[in-house]
């Protein structure tokens, strides 16, 4: 399928992804296990979606059960089954990963649902776009270049349809998605959900005449890794172990030292409930500001209302999530668009499946 093929989904719309798979005759095998594995067998218990077998990538079976299932392997799936359909659970932004999972898709009938990452969060399904059809348009409308059309109507197709073959004709490499910046003219950077330092590390490489880098990451062990990171770059930095938000106060975080750790909701796997500081970018009273990010898990709402009046004096470059919550990619640029004003609206994603690494980057207008 080309991007040039994409169309903004009809409405109402009448089907989706789950009503396929509840219709489906042929065997459902679920490949992956897991996080993802659980939401996708919850989602299937609401609509009556039997499985058949599940499976792993030849290698990785040690004769485990996942859910009263022998987990087999792929091999063993080709060989006892001649037609099947495959409903992946697992997430990756491995290329080879990816690249594995097209060569799937291309041979089999093959499903991806898009499941929400944050916990308290509704599915992408055809009531919510339905509900939220007007919203949609509006963000859409928003856009500044094709690329950016092209990419939102991917995900939206994708997250409708489970198909992988959307998201794998629309996405950018990282150096495409800073070309839409004026590098070298950002020189204070503030990382809002800093991880291990990862992000950090693309300010460093990608704007040239950095000066100053201000670092936030509410995980403790990732808080460490970042620290000892800025401890070896020769720039002005500052690290803070807090979470971003709307207001400053204490907070409570679920922490996994990985990217599902979680504000105010539950981890999505073995972690513990910490107590953390939440900080507004705005309490930081910083003197200039070129460029902000925001990743923080599905708090980007919040983390953009306590940073207003910092965004209004400053006009900088903002970098958005988009993919923690179903209903960020419409309602995160209409809210920007209705507070700031003066900026041209960009979309990207990087190679990933499934609809992750989606991206608002928000451009001051010069003209």
């Amino acid at each position: 399928m080309s991007v040039s093929a994409l169309v903004f989904p009809g409405y109402p719309l009448t089907i989706d992804v789950w009503d396929k798979l509840k219709a489906e005759k042929r065997p459902i095998m679920v490949y992956g296990m897991g996080n993802g594995a659980d939401k996708l067998f919850d989602r299937f218990s609401e609509y009556g979606i039997e499985v058949k077998e599940v499976f792993a990538s030849d290698g990785f079976v040690r004769g485990h059960s996942y859910r009263g299932y022998l987990v087999k392997s792929f091999s063993d799936i080709k060989e006892a089954y001649e037609d099947f359909v495959i409903v992946i659970s697992f997430a990756s932004n491995k290329p080879d990963v990816v690249d594995m999972l097209r060569e799937i898709d291309a041979k089999y009938e093959t499903y991806m649902p898009d499941m929400p990452i944050a916990e308290v969060s509704e599915y992408f399904d055809k009531e919510f776009f339905n509900n939220h059809y007007e919203e949609i348009r509006k963000a859409y409308e928003l856009l500044e270049d094709e690329e950016s059309k092209k990419v939102y109507l991917s995900v939206l197709n994708f997250r409708l349809s489970g198909k992988l073959s959307y998201l794998l004709e629309a996405y950018s490499s990282k150096e495409e998605l800073y070309s839409l910046i004026n590098q070298k003219e950002i020189k204070a950077v503030i990382d809002a959900g800093a991880y291990n330092g990862d992000t950090a590390k693309e300010a460093v490489e990608y704007f040239t005449k950095l000066e100053r880098l201000c670092a936030i990451e509410p995980d403790k062990r990732n808080f460490k890794k970042l620290s000892r990171y800025l401890d070896s770059i020769d720039i002005e930095t500052e690290a803070i172990n807090s979470a971003v938000w709307s207001e400053c106060r204490a907070g409570s975080f679920s922490s996994s030292a990985n990217r599902n750790s979680t504000l105010l909701a539950t981890a999505s796997f073995e972690h513990k409930d910490d107590e953390v500081s939440l900080v507004t970018i705005d309490s930081l009273s910083l003197s200039s500001v070129d460029y902000i990010k925001y990743d923080v898990e599905g708090a980007e709402k919040e983390a953009l209302v306590g940073s207003y009046k910092t965004v209004e004096d400053n006009k900088p470059v903002l970098l958005v999530s988009l993919y923690h919550k179903s209903k960020d990619i419409f309602s995160l640029p209409l809210y920007l668009n209705a507070t700031h004003k003066g900026y041209k609206f960009y979309m990207r994603r990087l190679y990933c499946l499934p609809a992750w690494e989606l991206d608002l980057i928000m451009i001051p207008d010069m003209d």
